[in-house]
Order: C-alpha cells, then sequence, then structure tokens
C-alpha cells in the first residue's frame, strides 16, 4: 500500500533526528545543548522543507526547538518557544495523530513551561486540555504521562502524578528508542522520588 511505504519512508527520514536528539539530551553537558538543539531544528527545517506534509519531521523541528528553548532559558529562549508553538500547531493541523500524538504532548508542555501574559504565551488550562489529548490518543505511553505526571506536580496534584507516572514506568519499550527510553525512566524514578517527598 502507498499509504503504508510513505509512513516508513518518514519513519527512516526522521530516525537520525530522533537518535541525536537523544544524545543531546541525555549525553552532553547541559552547557552544551542549546547550541546542538539549534543545529538539529535546522536539519528538521530542512528535512520538512522537502516533504512538505511529513508531521513527523514538523514534529520533531517543534521538539528540537522547544528542546533548544528550555536548554538556553531565560527571555532569549522565548521567540524560540514560540517558533516551536506554530511548528507543533501546523503539525496538528496535517496529522495530530502522528508519532502518537506527540505534537499534542510537546505543545501542552511548552503551554505550561512558558511564562503567561504579558511575557509568554503559558495557559495552565489549556496545557492540561492538550496533554489530555495526547493521553487519549497514547494512554499507556511514556512520554504523555510523564509530562501530564510533571505538569500535575507543578500542580500540587500528587496522587493524580504518582497514578502517570507509575503508568509511565511501564510503557511498553519503543524499538530504535533505547537511549530515549532508558533516559526518560531516570527521569521518571527522579520526579516519583520528589513528588513522595512532597507528599510527606
Amino acid at each position: 500500500m502507498p499509504g503504508g511505504v510513505l509512513a516508513n519512508t518518514h519513519e527512516d527520514s526522521i530516525r537520525p533526528i530522533q537518535e541525536q536528539w537523544a544524545e543531546i539530551k541525555y549525553r552532553l553537558p547541559e552547557k552544551q545543548q542549546a547550541e546542538r538543539y539549534h543545529a538539529l531544528a535546522e536539519q528538521a527545517r530542512q528535512l520538512v522543507a522537502t516533504q512538505p506534509g511529513n508531521a513527523e519531521a514538523m514534529i520533531w523541528q517543534g521538539i528540537a526547538l522547544s528542546s533548544e528553548a528550555g536548554a538556553k532559558g531565560g527571555l532569549g529562549a522565548l521567540s524560540i518557544a514560540k517558533a516551536a508553538k506554530q511548528q507543533l500547531e501546523t503539525a496538528i493541523k496535517f496529522d495530530d495523530k502522528a508519532l502518537n500524538g506527540s505534537a499534542y504532548t510537546s505543545l501542552g508542555t511548552l503551554y505550561y513551561k512558558v511564562p503567561g501574559w504579558p511575557i509568554g504565551f503559558g495557559d495552565k488550562a489549556r496545557a492540561e486540555e492538550l496533554l489530555k489529548k495526547a493521553l487519549a490518543i497514547n494512554p499507556t505511553g511514556i512520554d504523555p504521562n510523564y509530562f501530564y505526571a510533571d505538569y500535575l506536580a507543578e500542580r500540587d496534584r500528587h496522587a493524580e502524578a504518582l497514578r502517570h507516572l507509575e503508568i509511565a514506568l511501564k510503557a511498553p519499550l519503543r524499538p530504535g528508542r533505547e537511549l530515549a527510553d532508558a533516559g526518560r525512566r531516570q527521569e521518571i524514578l527522579v520526579l516519583i522520588a520528589r513528588v513522595r517527598k512532597e507528599m510527606e
């Protein structure tokens, strides 16, 4: 089936980007990350330019940009976060279920990490709405459960956060994403410890 072939081609084209992202996030010192994410976002942008309908590439461009914004921090990161938001919103218009709804996870995360009005576009209610959409598409996924739990922990909704962290910990492993899964599991364990401490 042509559709299946196209999906495989898209998967192959984004694999190097996925692998590089995990390398940057989990193996590089923090001070080197922003620059590398910037280069990765550019690589994804070029892929989007050559494959205009590739929602997966758009999502990875958005993820690389939001990771760059997070690594850079401060007010200078806001324009990068806005570019990430735009890219993820475009990906949702093309295919909101691409990469198991990852665009909703990343967009929801941006909405609760970015400051609110008048500085940025942050919006906690919108964040929850988007993160729940991601969970509706991928209820057992490691990322949607982890980021929703992180959001809940920030809102002092500890019992709910723990429930989603436990689901995230049991999430099925993703072929080819071993480093990303191992790194995320470490983050889950750290967050579980923090949430339990706050509940004492």
